[in-house]
């Protein structure tokens, strides 16, 4: 990934880095108003709800979401996207374009997702690309499920190569769709999840640069 293109840019070996994800702390538990707020906002049907997270644009493909969404057997399901963007209006045509406007939320931006983390059944990441994916560790951190694309850089490395969650091919409208629909199907172990985010909390940040600093120290 990340690291092996540093190395060869650098000419150093791999085993010269190490890496220290983002660091995120954990969510404050949100105001019953706050959960009642989302609610309000997903439909009022028996479906499973999907979730995603993120800036409308272009590298977000959130046409991808919408694509795999349509094909879907469970068609009770809704979706709804957490963000605003310049890609709305053309994520909007395309929902109506493949006959699912009425099951697609578009709930523009709110500035703690927890709540909407907290009232999905599934959260999705569709990128063809990220700097690391920290919305996938606010969804594990809910006890959230996941599915992502395997795209770089981040999301594999946060689901320890599916062990969290699902990968997908970048691109794969049809593997999205799949992955979705078997996601939705399969039970959950929330604590499990909660304790992976639980990994990328700043004090494990915090003491993993201190140790390598130390290691520093003593080398010299």
């Amino acid at each position: 990934g990340v690291v092996k293109d540093i190395a060869q840019l650098s000419g150093l070996a791999i085993g010269a880095f190490d890496v220290i994800h983002n660091p995120l702390p954990e969510p404050a538990i949100p105001s019953k108003e706050a959960v009642a707020d989302a609610e309000a906002l997903w439909p009022m049907k028996p479906g499973k709800r999907i979730l995603t997270v993120g800036s409308l644009k272009v590298q977000k493909n959130q046409a991808l979401l919408l694509q795999a969404f349509a094909r879907l057997e469970a068609n009770d399901a809704c979706l709804m996207l957490l963000g605003i963007g310049r890609q709305e209006t053309a994520l909007r045509e395309l929902a109506a374009d493949l006959g699912i406007e009425d099951r697609v939320v578009f709930a523009g931006f709110r500035p703690d997702p927890t709540p909407f983390y907290r009232t999905a059944d599934l959260f999705v990441l569709s990128s063809d690309y990220e700097g690391f994916g920290n919305v996938i560790v606010e969804a594990l951190a809910c006890g959230t499920p996941v599915v992502s694309t395997d795209c770089p850089s981040g999301p594999s490395e946060i689901l320890d190569h599916g062990r969290y969650g699902l990968l997908v091919n970048v691109g794969d409208a049809d593997g999205l769709s799949v992955a979705i629909a078997g996601a939705l199907q399969s039970p959950v172990d929330k604590e499990c999840l909660m304790r992976r985010a639980a990994d990328f909390r700043p004090v494990f940040a915090a003491g993993r640069y201190l140790k390598l600093m130390k290691a520093d120290v003593y080398k010299r």
